[in-house]
């Protein structure tokens, strides 16, 4: 009997002295706040009139705040309070900044060796910023595997989505594509273009970047008429249009001998973009030894690709580009001239 009441003193005594050590009964949860907002940590402690309390930002390099009710940040956005009625320590921060992320924790300082803390982590919405790591153009061989990577820091955690320009669907047979990385299996020419890789958590308007995808390929070449006529003495275009990256040499021939600019031929290239080229071969002024087969040939390091043109003789001039004067010799005759109007009328007239 005796020993049991004097073990319930000592567990009384016990509790008694318990309550009386220092405790942290409140602090603020964790807490979101957007750039340029406001945040406020409450640290409820108890028992600690004689004992020093703490706020630091222990991150990976520990930052003293205050001490008691006074604050040690030389920062005017930190500011500090102390409410006695309800022993609470009020730490408020304006104006956010993204490096006020972190772990901010409330600390009584009991000894060398006991200490009583509680923490709150503050996190900052930040808008999306695409990383440098991220893809920024791509050259391939046509059939090779393509991989576009597009990483982006920000909070809440960005998501990525594909998409390419004008709306034009994804090698993915969709519109869109989600997911750091985008993957082509076997690339084709019809793939090449701009994609757009686009970083979005809520957070202001996101960030964009545009990826070139260009596809090395060999020359493919469309012939817009393949057989052409025109009356003796007057000019005529050949057309070839070419598809190719890198853009290729381009060739004309004629019974397998290169053709040059000259009296008898003009050749001009004209690219419309980067894998296209329209090639024109003007006869001038033409000889009966001047019809038959024209080849257009283009050739890069991928291949080569050739295509045929027949120019055959007529009795009526072509216009265009047979719209002016005919020269026999080398002097202007108005007679030719005449000769093709009537001509032109006269093919209309029967047309209808």
């Amino acid at each position: 009997m005796w020993r049991t009441l004097v073990a319930s003193i000592l567990l009384l005594n016990a509790i008694a002295f318990g309550q009386r050590t220092p405790t942290i009964s409140y602090i603020t949860q964790e807490q979101i706040k957007d750039i340029g907002g406001t945040v406020e940590f409450d640290c409820s402690v108890q028992y600690a009139k004689e004992y020093n309390v703490l706020f630091l930002k222990t991150d990976s390099d520990p930052v003293f705040l205050s001490t008691g009710s006074t604050l040690v940040i030389k920062d005017s956005r930190f500011s500090l309070r102390y409410d006695p009625n309800s022993s609470t320590y009020k730490l408020q921060i304006k104006d956010i900044q993204e490096t006020d992320a972190g772990t901010y924790t409330c600390q009584v300082v009991i000894s060398t060796v006991h200490k009583v803390s509680a923490s709150v982590k503050l996190s900052v919405r930040r808008p999306p910023v695409i990383s440098d790591n991220s893809t920024q153009s791509i050259v391939a061989s046509e059939g090779s595997e393509v991989q576009m990577e597009c990483y982006a820091s920000g909070y809440p955690t960005p998501s990525i989505t594909w998409r390419r320009e004008n709306n034009a669907i994804l090698p993915t047979d969709s519109a869109t594509y989600v997911g750091n990385i985008l993957r082509i299996k076997s690339v084709k020419k019809e793939d090449r273009g701009t994609y757009y890789c686009v970083a979005d958590n809520g957070v202001s308007k996101g960030d964009r970047r545009n990826i070139n995808v260009e596809v090395e390929f060999a020359p493919v070449i469309t012939v817009p008429r393949p057989r052409l006529g025109q009356a003796l003495q007057y000019d005529m275009d050949l057309e070839c249009h070419i598809e190719a990256y890198p853009p290729p040499a381009i060739v004309w021939t004629k019974d397998d001998i290169q053709l040059a600019n000259n009296q008898h031929y003009s050749v001009s290239h004209f690219a419309t973009a980067d894998e296209y080229t329209d090639s024109t071969l003007r006869v001038i002024t033409i000889e009966k030894r001047q019809y038959g087969d024209y080849v257009c040939k283009a050739t890069n390091r991928f291949g080569e690709a050739e295509a045929r043109v027949n120019l055959f003789e007529t009795i009526i001039p072509v216009c265009p580009p047979a719209c002016g004067q005919a020269y026999y010799g080398g002097a202007e005759t108005g007679a030719a001239t005449s000769f093709a109007l009537v001509a032109i009328v006269l093919a209309m007239m029967f047309a209808r």
